[in-house]
Order: C-alpha cells, then structure tokens, then sequence
C-alpha cells in the first residue's frame, strides 16, 4: 500500500532515476523534478508498466518557488517522507579559463539548489513528524582536484549545508544523510570517456558504479533506525584509488 512519497530532484537518467525506481519499487510515490521535463517520459512509463506511481515535471532547482511548489506536489499526493538532491554541474576548467559566470552558475546548481530543497523539504516533513533528506556529494566534495574550482567549491559548500540541516533536523526527527559517490558511473559517456583515455582495465567488472547499487545505498540510509543513523556515506568501487 503506498502510504508516503519521495521527492527526487535531479532525476536524471542514471543515479536519479535509478533511485526513483527503487523508492517506486518499495511502494512510494515518486515525484521527479529535472531541467529538461519532458525527458522524463521513459522513466514515468517505466515505472507506471511495473506496477507504480510517478510524476514529474521540470524544474528550476535554483528558483526558491519552483522548489516550494515541488515539494508541496509531492506531499499533496502522500505525506512526503524522502527528499533527495541530485543535481550534478560536474564541470572541469581550468583556473584562468573558469568564467564568473560558470563559478556562479556551478554553484547555484551544486550548492545553492541543494539548500533550498533541503530547507523547503524540512518545511514539508517537520509538521508529519519525521522524515529522510539526502544530498548526493562526489570526489569533489572531499577535495578540490584540478580543474575543479567551480565544482568542488559548490560541492564542498553542499557538504556544509548537509551537516548544518544533520545537526539541526535530526532532534527534530529527519534523517539528513550526505553520500559521496567517488567513482565513475557505469554510463555510455563515462565508458566512451574512458576508453578515448586509453583505460581498458577501468572497463572490467565492477571497476564503474551502477547505478542501481548507488540507489541501494539511498534506499537502506532510509530504512535505517534512528538511534543509528549514518550522516556521511563514501560510495566507490573496490578498485577505486583514492
């Protein structure tokens, strides 16, 4: 019976969409917000032919309204019990070629997006109670590589909003988890990447992440007991340096 709903913003078509299918498999309700809306119909259709329930639209992470109104579609349908930030902005340039307009954008994206869907989710779930607030985080968010000014400063400021929502919602009931997913995920792009890069031993067998398995990692935080919550989660592949 589904009795709750998830929110997932940046649903995208690999991590984002592979959690909407595993929250969609457990029973909830899904609502998945990403720029480009209409790319979300193969999802949508996916989900509704294995027997659950989506919607989507798009949506501006970056608009505090737009990322209101999203949450209150998610709860007007069941109680909003999840909520996870998935918008990525990974970008690579190097320092004098990095614009102010590419640094400002990048972290609107990666930062300033993921605070207003954590604020605007924890106005949703405190008056049910309780509730699940995820932000995804990468390498970027642990250091700051070359190229990666932008993105690793947004990502590194993501890390802070999620620790400051952990410390000040979890008395409150709502598990506030930051997953660092350092790896390459197993996509077309990442696996043409790497074999332009020469890498062919990366392509071996779970040398790149799945995106299923990282929609594993989000849906156990969420079962988790509360006198055992986990805030920060490293998800990488077993070959991973790092």
């Amino acid at each position: 019976m589904r009795h709750a709903s998830v929110a997932v913003v940046g649903a995208g078509d690999y991590i984002g969409g592979a959690i909407a299918r595993r929250f969609a498999r457990e029973g909830y309700i899904v609502h998945c917000g990403r720029r480009n809306g209409d790319k979300l119909a193969p999802l949508i259709a996916e989900i509704e032919t294995a027997g659950g329930v989506c919607t989507g639209r798009s949506l501006d992470a970056r608009q505090e309204d737009d990322v209101a109104a999203f949450m209150r579609e998610a709860d007007s349908v069941a109680p909003l019990e999840v909520a996870i930030f998935n918008v990525g902005a990974n970008v690579n340039f190097p320092a004098l070629e990095t614009t102010e307009r590419v640094f400002r954008k990048v972290w609107e994206l990666a930062c300033y997006a993921g605070f207003l869907t954590g604020r605007e989710a924890a106005r949703t779930m405190l008056p049910h109670g309780s509730g699940s607030i995820f932000f995804t985080g990468a390498t970027a968010s642990m250091r700051g590589g070359k190229g990666y000014a932008a993105f690793a400063s947004a990502k590194f400021g993501l890390r802070a909003v999620a620790q400051s929502f952990a410390r000040e919602l979890g008395p409150q009931n709502i598990h506030v988890a930051h997953l660092v997913i350092d790896g390459g995920v197993d996509t077309a792009w990442v696996r043409e990447r790497i074999r332009k890069s020469g890498r062919e031993d990366r392509l071996e067998p779970d040398r790149l992440m799945r995106p299923e398995t990282i929609a594993d990692a989000y849906w156990a935080l969420h079962r988790q007991p509360r006198d055992g919550w986990t805030h920060e989660m490293d998800l990488r592949p077993y070959g991973e340096s790092w």
